[in-house]
């Protein structure tokens, strides 16, 4: 009955945002709502099933995005002819280099490992730069105002979101393999430090996906509102409910997206369910537990820490994806800890770690918060200060700090939710109540 309430109230908010301030408004938080509740569920399968505190999700976010990228634009021919090529010997080269070091780590006696995989590093390096450099550099010569980069496949773009799922879920792989034998707070800061030199990569390296330029302009997998306002039956449409072609189009549109997000989100909550109801789940909240117990008895520890952190890293790659595919273009500069760490870590700690229906919850509830804390700030500083004159300096200072006010209440929900709900509004269940 708490959980059917909490979702009623949720719902009841944004039909109230469509009410008196508009279904464009209403359906674009629940967009972006549904697309948080995915990040969130990836995170929750990390940290609530067990225990893996990982503050890196900006940068799987952005190769979900990347991915979509990738599937989603049509190839550029020119940038293909003059450094296409290049590019992909330098790939077989970074394989090749790769498998020997391997190899000779695996065969030589250990005094000899060392050495010969330092010679190999070198070696490999010089021989990649000296294909890759001059493969770049004529690629990003391309049309570089427009272009500049090898583009994708040319693909529909929601095949993008799964590949997006499985370039962080495969990220995940290296970097847990790397990173998981460190203790909690020491895999913290190794997955920040691993996702900035992600994001690094793709703001610089052009010719992947254009860098600080961004990629604008995506395939949709939904109709264009302009093409809707020219579509005769929509027109009719449109005026069966006493609105405009203009403003029924984005209604119509978001509602589409929002179809699109809502059937992922159910897919995967539905798997969550699944898996953490099934003994695979009752054996990860045992090593979140107790992991010396849980080794004790025989479980591979590390082994499922990395299932669960590639699983977890994939959904949030899939999420990824989806908000590319919302924005209509990749902006590498605009992943930043703030909106793609903390808060999605408020969404869980909010809404209940370790239950994936709080999980979905916090999404909701704090992307609502977070977007409408700023025109509520607003007219609470103007009820505050009516009284004051136009021209006063507190009056000034005190409207211009209303936009800000969403940090404020972002801190204050975290420390009431800590301090009067420490499990969250839809808490984990435990012992037998689980089902």
């Amino acid at each position: 009955m708490r959980q059917t309430l909490l979702f009623a109230a949720m719902g009841l908010a944004l039909i109230l945002v469509g009410l008196f301030q508009s279904w464009n408004v209403a359906l674009s938080i629940l967009n972006l709502s549904l697309i948080s509740a995915v990040m969130a569920l990836g995170v929750n399968i990390q940290w609530g099933y067990a225990g893996l505190f990982n503050v890196g999700m900006m940068g799987f976010a952005a190769l979900g995005g990347v991915a979509a990228v990738l599937v989603s634009v049509s190839p550029v021919p020119e940038a293909w002819a003059a450094g296409g090529s290049g590019v992909l010997l330098s790939a077989v080269l970074l394989a090749a280099t790769v498998g020997a070091i391997w190899f000779a780590r695996r065969n030589l006696a250990r005094g000899w490992r060392g050495l010969a995989t330092g010679l190999l590093v070198i070696a490999g390096y010089a021989a990649i730069r000296t294909v890759y450099d001059p493969a770049v550099d004529a690629i990003e010569a391309v049309d570089p105002a427009r272009s500049g980069y090898l583009g994708g496949l040319g693909l529909p773009i929601v095949l993008g979101w799964a590949v997006g799922g499985v370039l962080a879920g495969a990220a995940a792989w290296v970097i847990g393999k790397v990173t998981l034998g460190l203790r909690a707070d020491y895999l913290a800061i190794a997955t920040l430090g691993i996702s900035e030199i992600v994001l690094a990569v793709l703001k610089n390296e052009d010719w992947l996906a254009r860098g600080v330029k961004n990629v604008s302009g995506l395939p949709r997998p939904v109709p264009r509102e302009i093409a809707l306002q020219e579509a005769d039956w929509f027109i009719d449409f449109a005026a069966r409910f006493g609105a405009t072609a203009q403003e029924a189009s984005g209604v119509f549109v978001k509602s589409c997206y929002a179809a699109l997000f809502a059937l992922v989100l159910a897919v995967i909550f539905w798997l969550s369910n699944r898996a953490l109801n099934a003994p695979w789940g009752r054996m990860m909240r045992a090593i979140r537990d107790n992991r010396d117990a849980a080794e004790a008895m025989g479980k591979d520890v590390t082994r499922r820490h990395l299932q669960v952190f590639v699983l977890g890293s994939a959904v949030v790659g899939i999420a990824g994806a989806m908000l590319v595919t919302y924005d209509g273009q990749f902006t590498p500069g605009s992943y930043n800890p703030l909106r793609f760490t903390f808060l999605v870590w408020v969404m869980v700690i909010v809404g209940g770690s370790g239950n994936n229906a709080g999980a979905v919850l916090g999404g909701f509830l704090i992307w609502f918060l977070w977007i409408e804390a700023e025109p509520a700030g607003a007219i609470l500083m103007r009820s505050l200060t009516f009284w004051m004159e136009d021209g006063s300096p507190l009056r000034s200072h005190l409207l211009g700090a209303a936009p800000h006010l969403r940090l404020f209440l972002m801190g204050l929900i975290l420390l009431l939710v800590l301090r009067f709900a420490p499990r969250g509004l839809i808490p984990e269940r435990q012992g037998s109540q689980r089902s």
